[in-house]
């Protein structure tokens, strides 16, 4: 593991569930709600950061929880070109 790598696993493994969901609801529902391309733009910058965790945590998530995430992250893509059509 790369000395980059592990200081962003520390990070994140400080980091408040709590806070953390609430950030990214807010930024949810900010995308969802801003008009157009600003809300789609919105919300493909949190697809991008959701896709490098995704790749930071592969290897210890389980089968199933690969396949929930695949999902909803497919899904917010997804809404995210819709709103910038």
């Amino acid at each position: 593991m790369q000395r980059t790598q592990r200081s962003l696993s520390l990070r994140l493994a400080r980091a408040n569930p709590t806070t953390v969901f609430l950030v990214a609801l807010v930024l949810v529902l900010v995308g969802l709600f801003a008009p157009g391309v600003l809300g789609g733009a919105l919300l493909l910058a949190l697809a991008a950061a959701l896709v490098a965790l995704l790749v930071t945590t592969w290897p210890v998530q389980a089968p199933a929880t690969r396949v929930i995430r695949l999902v909803m992250l497919t899904l917010l893509v997804a809404v995210a070109l819709a709103k910038l059509l």
